[in-house]
């Protein structure tokens, strides 16, 4: 009989780094669009697999000498290409068991999430979107930092996920209470090049019984801090792109206000930001300028710090002050 250690040690031949299994009922709560009972109502079982970033893929960021890396390696190789066939072959498994797999990417937001008309009054608009950072949550993989972005004990906030449902009877992992990984230092806040995260306000969400938290983040800055940085912190920008991107970023409008704007300027980012225009046509992600600057390279340089993380090294990575341009701030 197919079993949870089976799957999981399957998943880890084929590619996975980390794999944990949540049980469906842990998503009770989850707004109806979010839910992934809804796509699958008869699964009893989520499977998730995180696939590392490699440390490296930040170094030349963090160098201001080689940005295509982390766009290339770090997400379009593991989105696209790795995490797909890894779950492409852990879902002939289960199936090969008798059992159904729908296995879920993160490609699937391309297509549009929550953007069609209900197909009957009790279910919610296609295409449901299964919010991935719970998800890892419910499957017991570690826990959601202040900066939204989700932390391992392993590799912080350095892995992709993917994930399977199924109505194969496995055992589910406990949820992650291991050491406390983020201590709200906030550097993920100071370091943020869209200033995208708040250091004050907070959301609180309830998953699986227990309230999770994090800094509330404003999408439409990340968006642009991560196409395109900020002009202290992009060397490929001209002197048109950059007016254009500080003007979003210093944009103090409410949301709704300024969200045609914010399509205006994603869409020119896209259209005449050569660097990220070349991301898309490659590999249909942008050039990730930020690099996770303050999300995934502060945190990680000070989880590193604290020894908080099971996958170490033999050199600290960040061993000069910050580059910076345009006299901002190291």
């Amino acid at each position: 009989m197919l079993d949870s250690a089976t799957v999981k040690q399957w998943a880890r031949d084929c590619g996975a780094d980390l794999v944990g299994i949540g049980s469906m009922d842990r998503f009770e709560g989850a707004p109806k669009d979010c839910d992934p009972r809804y796509i699958f109502p008869g699964a009893k079982a989520i499977v998730g697999l995180a696939f590392r970033v490699h440390r490296g893929l930040l170094r030349g960021i963090e160098e201001g000498t080689f940005f295509a890396a982390y766009p290339a390696l770090g997400y379009a190789n593991i989105n696209d290409v790795h995490a797909p066939m890894v779950l492409r072959k852990l879902g002939s498994l289960i199936e090969d068991n008798g059992y159904e797999a729908m296995l879920y990417s993160n490609t699937s937001v391309r297509f549009g999430t929550n953007q069609g008309k209900p197909v009957s009054p009790d279910k919610p608009r296609p295409d449901v979107f299964l919010h991935f950072r719970i998800a890892a949550f419910i499957c017991g993989l570690g826990e959601i930092g202040y900066s939204k972005v989700f932390l391992t004990p392993q590799f912080g906030p350095r892995q992709r996920f993917a994930f399977l449902l199924t109505d194969a009877p496995l055992e589910a992992d406990p949820l992650y209470s291991g050491p406390r990984l983020c201590d709200r230092c906030k550097r993920c806040v100071a370091d943020c090049p869209a200033a995208a995260i708040s250091g004050e306000r907070t959301v609180k969400v309830t998953v699986a019984g227990r309230q999770v938290e994090w800094g509330e983040l404003d999408e439409d800055k990340c968006s642009i801090g991560w196409q395109a940085a900020s002009p202290e912190y992009n060397p490929f920008a001209n002197e048109a792109i950059a007016d254009l991107m500080q003007s979003a970023l210093d944009d103090t409008r409410p949301k709704a206000e300024r969200a045609a704007y914010m399509h205006y300027v994603a869409g020119r980012l896209r259209q005449d930001f050569s660097y990220s225009r070349a991301g898309w046509d490659s590999f249909h992600h942008p050039g990730a300028i930020c690099g996770g600057r303050g999300c995934v390279r502060a945190c990680m340089v000070h989880l590193e710090e604290k020894d908080r993380l099971q996958n170490r090294f033999h050199q600290p990575f960040r061993t000069q002050q910050p580059w910076c341009l345009r006299g901002g701030k190291a």
